[in-house]
């Protein structure tokens, strides 16, 4: 019934009538056709091997997708060699299965029926299919070359049948409870009152099944038919110029078949009743010319259809097992004959194939066998869609007669068939394939055939970028975008989660330099590196970039890294330094949970870390140049200081009460006489601080904002503008009074000014202080040892320790000789705080808007 055109056009048309029909016919062609274009552009684009649709979507979709159709497709193959077999033992018991209530012997009618004898006789068709695969491609396109020579023959004969049979009743024995009863069929030549009888529907039972047909039960039979249009894909491997033969053969094939399909479909339609069409599927043999011919095409058509399913399944297997996608499980299709023919492959096939014939009738399995090559189908226009979308350059199919509507057609078209078929079967196909997708993606080895999400990533991300226009920024929408340089990761893995944590969706990029001179190499040494940062990003599980930077210097490293690192309007707008002090470097990398938990460890290319007594790459004067450096381009900078010390996941996921603590000093401690806690920097370091409690990890921790208040200052009053401030900017945050009259009388007595007077106020300070911050004060010196000693016993007293603290970074004086005194006072500042983040802003980054 499959694989003869003439049977199956009779079936079609019985049931559905000439206009169903004919719209069938349509619409199987029109996904077929379009499917067809897709699978001759991705054939003609470079070298095929064996496998066929699985070896064009794997490498144009990646292994996931690959692996996950190509065992759909494995699957559709095998059931529709069972169809096929299936359908050819119903013809043969049709036409030499002993009738209900006859005893044997009598004519022709020679073999017993039941479904055991029924799957006897499939098994028979069965092992004769596999004899010929066994024997290899040559054998096999021989014996469907002399089949197709048999089925041409057939279908010229019957087309004169039409023509030359003269009018004739015909009886049609059907089987009954109680034995069989005739009904009569009549062939009466072409009549307009039969055409017109047979333009409309008339869905019956089916006589084979039991079951009533419909249009999507019809439909699902007939596009059964018209599968074959891979089998020549399919056999990709074994044929010597596929990019050549594919695009011509399945053309060919898809027109000629649809040419054919319609003119019996007319020819039927005008001659013969629908109690003929609908009860009698073999009626052909009893108005040709020369019946026994027709009985031949029908099993040679059958049979070399089952045999093409078996191969193609073969072959898709095979290519499965060769790229390893399943591992061991499919490691025995590997095995081939002496020959190259994948035996193994075909026997396995031959195996499955055998397990659903024991699905009995045909039409069974029917909707689930077309929604698999349905959902193949609509694969293989997504990979064509994905290729033309993603615009790479080395996509350049030499056929030229597709675009990406049509491929989007495809796709429709199968999808929407699918669900009018069977929309239990879609549902349960998509599940699976969702299954298999999921599987492959965790279980998988990477490939490297190159995924096409990456090419549609990028054009994706290109496009978006051109539109992201810096010029159209707003405060509203600011965000961190954060340069987090590191010298050696060993001794930097929770600063580097700790900086993943601030981005806040931002851009995020890990810089290194590394101190050497490229006229002096024979190759670059930053490429061999990548590999091992790109692994440390994925071991730790943070979404960050990699930026690495040949230069004499570190500063000239960290200068070239602010100007060129991120792109258009996704650049660095803060940068994050470790602090330098004399502390022995801790290896932090290889006591990660990422690592520990590995067999092996740490298996990444980092040096070792430096020893205490080996003089550091970066002077102090360096260090305090490229804070000063990244402040002359407007860019922010976060100093941390022990960040390795810091146990998050102890801090934040600990049970005891109360919640630990964030402690933010949004005041400039080593400038007492200009405190405020307004200015663009305070209001910068509140907004870090707001952002690391927004982050997942850090919801539960708590805000305490620390207000340093003096005698006579009306406390209350600066508490609540500082309230209102934190309501304005929706910041949930405990602020604290702390007095400081003792630590700020120790500064004017190193000035020698009043005690305790307060900074100038009004216009006139507002404009010294703005000047004095272009200006870069050279007030370090105007700072005593025993005052910032005093300023840092303040900090350390505020009770509970918090987890980590915020403090007022204050610009690097204008005086390069004063650097080092400048570091002094930091470290001054931060000793024995435990993690504690300096921070300079100079963007205004909050805002009071909706």
């Amino acid at each position: 019934l499959l694989a003869s055109p003439s049977t199956l056009a009779g079936f079609v048309v019985g049931h559905a009538g000439l206009y169903q029909a004919l719209a069938m016919f349509a619409v199987a062609y029109f996904i077929i056709g379009m499917t067809v274009l897709s699978v001759c552009a991705i054939a003609t684009n470079g070298a095929l091997d064996a496998g066929g649709a699985y070896y064009m979507i794997s490498r144009a979709l990646g292994p996931e997708f690959g692996g996950s159709i190509g065992i759909m497709f494995f699957l559709a193959n095998v059931c529709g060699s069972a169809l096929y077999v299936l359908g050819l033992v119903e013809a043969v018991v049709d036409s030499f299965g002993i009738p209900p209530g006859q005893k044997a012997g009598s004519g022709v009618h020679v073999l017993p029926q039941s479904y055991w004898y029924e799957l006897l006789y499939g098994t028979v068709l069965l092992a004769l299919c596999l004899l010929v695969c066994l024997v290899g491609a040559s054998i096999y396109a021989k014996a469907t070359f002399l089949i197709f020579l048999i089925v041409a023959g057939v279908l010229g004969t019957i087309l004169v049948s039409f023509f030359a049979t003269r009018p004739i009743g015909v009886p049609i024995r059907l089987p009954h409870f109680n034995g069989s009863e005739i009904e009569n069929g009549s062939f009466t030549g072409f009549s307009l009152a039969t055409l017109r009888d047979n333009l409309g529907g008339g869905y019956a039972v089916d006589y084979t099944t039991g079951q009533m047909m419909s249009f999507s039960s019809v439909f699902a039979v007939m596009f059964n038919g018209c599968t074959g249009i891979m089998a020549g894909s399919n056999m990709s491997g074994d044929l010597k110029r596929p990019s050549y033969s594919i695009p011509r053969g399945t053309i060919s094939a898809v027109l000629f078949t649809y040419l054919v399909y319609n003119l019996l479909a007319f020819l039927m339609c005008a001659t013969c009743n629908r109690t003929l069409l609908q009860k009698d599927y073999g009626f052909l043999r009893d108005i040709s010319i020369f019946p026994p011919l027709v009985t031949v095409g029908i099993y040679a058509a059958t049979l070399s259809a089952a045999m093409s399913n078996l191969i193609g399944a073969s072959r898709i297997l095979y290519a499965l097992a060769r790229d390893d996608l399943f591992g061991r499980a499919l490691a025995l299709a590997k095995k081939t004959s002496a020959s190259g023919n994948p035996v193994m492959a075909v026997i396995l096939s031959w195996l499955v194939v055998q397990l659903v014939l024991f699905s009995g009738k045909l039409n069974t399995i029917a909707g689930v066998v077309t929604t698999f090559f349905l959902l193949v189908y609509a694969t293989v226009n997504l990979a064509c869609l994905a290729l033309e979308w993603a615009s790479a350059p080395n996509f350049r199919p030499t056929f030229r007669y597709f675009t990406w509507h049509t491929c989007l057609l495809g796709i429709a078209g199968c999808c929407v068939m699918m669900f009018l078929i069977s929309p239990v079967s879609a549902s349960a196909s998509l599940g699976f394939l969702l299954l298999l997708l999921l599987a492959l993606h965790y279980l998988s080895p990477s490939s490297t055939w190159g995924y096409i999400s990456q090419a549609l990533i990028f054009h994706q991300v290109r496009k978006y970028l051109l539109m992201l226009d810096v010029r159209k920024d707003h405060v509203k929408f600011w965000r961190p975008q954060m340069l987090l340089m590191v010298q050696n990761p060993r001794s930097s893995t929770r600063l580097i989660d700790f900086v993943n944590d601030l981005k806040k969706s931002g851009l995020y990029v890990l810089g290194h330099v590394e101190l050497q001179d490229l006229d002096t190499l024979p190759s670059d040494p930053l490429q061999p590196q990548q590999d091992s940062w790109l692994s440390l990003v994925d071991k730790l599980n943070v979404k960050a970039f990699v930026s690495l930077t040949l230069a004499p210097s570190v500063r000239h490293g960290v200068r070239q890294l602010l100007f060129t690192s991120g792109l258009g309007g996704m650049r660095p707008n803060t940068l994050v330094l470790g602090f330098y002090d004399d502390s022995a470097p801790q290896d932090g990398l290889a006591r990660h949970p990422a690592f520990t938990s590995a067999r092996d460890e740490v298996p990444l290319g980092f040096p070792p870390l430096r020893e205490p007594t080996t003089p550091k790459l970066l002077s102090a004067r360096e260090y305090v140049g490229i804070v000063a450096d990244a402040l002359k381009m407007l860019r922010n900078v976060l100093l941390a200081r022990q960040l390795e010390s810091l146990d998050k996941a102890w801090e934040l996921r600990r049970a005891a009460s109360p919640p630990p603590t964030i402690h933010v000093w949004p005041v400039n401690l080593l400038r007492p006489d200009s405190a405020r806690y307004a200015d663009t920097c305070s209001l910068f370091l509140l907004q870090m601080a707001c952002v690391l409690n927004m982050a997942r990890a850090w919801r539960r921790a708590r805000l305490r904002l620390f207000l340093c208040v003096e005698a006579g200052a009306m406390p209350h009053a600066q508490e609540e503008k500082l309230r209102q401030l934190l309501k304005d900017l929706r910041i949930q945050a405990q602020i604290q009074l702390v007095p400081w009259d003792a630590v700020t009388r120790l500064h004017w007595q190193t000035r020698q000014g009043p005690p305790g007077g307060p900074a100038p106020t009004g216009a006139a300070g507002e404009e010294e202080e703005e000047e004095e911050a272009v200006n870069f004060p050279a007030n370090a010196t105007q700072v005593s040892d025993e005052y910032v000693c005093a300023a840092n016993k303040l900090v350390l007293e505020q009770s509970p320790a918090p987890a980590v603290r915020f403090l007022y970074l204050p610009r690097p004086p204008a005086d390069t000789s004063l650097y080092p005194l400048y570091l002094h006072q930091l470290e001054l500042l931060t000793r024995g705080l435990g993690p504690t983040v300096l921070v300079h802003g100079v963007s205004a980054v909050t805002s009071t808007q909706l």
